[in-house]
This record gives C-alpha cells, structure tokens and sequence, in this order.
C-alpha cells in the first residue's frame, strides 16, 4: 500500500474532491456504501426504463403507421359536423397529430 493519498478520478468536481478529502474514514465509508447501493438503484431504473421502452415497440398496432411513435393514441376530432380519427403524440411540449381515417358511425 502506498504512503500517497490516492489522485480522484479526473471527471470528479473538485467540491466532491474537497468533501471527501476532508472526510472521516468512517464517513468516506458510508459514502462509498452508499454510492455503490445509488449505482445500482440507477442502473436498475436504467434497466427497467429502457425494458418498458421495449414493450411500447413489441406491443405496436398492427395498424399504427410507420412515422407515428408507439407512444401514440387515437383521439377523435369533430370537423365540420364529421367525425374523424387521429393518431396523436406527444413530442416536447408540442402535440402531433396524423390522420387515420373518418369515424364509421355504426361503432
């Protein structure tokens, strides 16, 4: 074992360098047990996002057209007295829309 304290990982900032630096050994324990157990909950949530993405596309209508996300869903409008569907999504804070088709009023 070395008598030099260890060099940080470069990508560290220097406030969680100063921190630590000026930690307990006790307490620079408790860190690292904590940082290991927040990675893993990160990854785990990382794991689980990108599964559910995962689902959306497997579970992708058969009807639902290529340049429309999975995410999107059928909402109806009512132009001019008729009723037409509309595939809709969300992308940022603006709402799209894409045509599917009239409402068959016999539904």
């Amino acid at each position: 074992m070395s008598y030099e304290p260890p060099a940080p990982p470069s990508s560290f900032p220097t406030e969680i360098v100063n921190v630590l630096n000026e930690s307990t050994p006790n307490r620079l324990r408790d860190v690292s047990t904590y940082a290991e157990a927040l990675a893993e909950h990160k990854e785990r949530e990382a794991r689980l996002e990108e599964e559910a993405d995962q689902d959306e596309v497997d579970e992708r209508p058969d009807d639902l057209p290529d340049d429309v996300p999975a995410k999107a869903t059928i909402t109806i409008k009512e132009i001019n007295d008729n009723r037409y569907y509309y595939w809709q999504w969300r992308e940022g804070d603006k709402v799209t829309s894409k045509y599917k088709g009239p409402v068959n009023p016999d539904e």
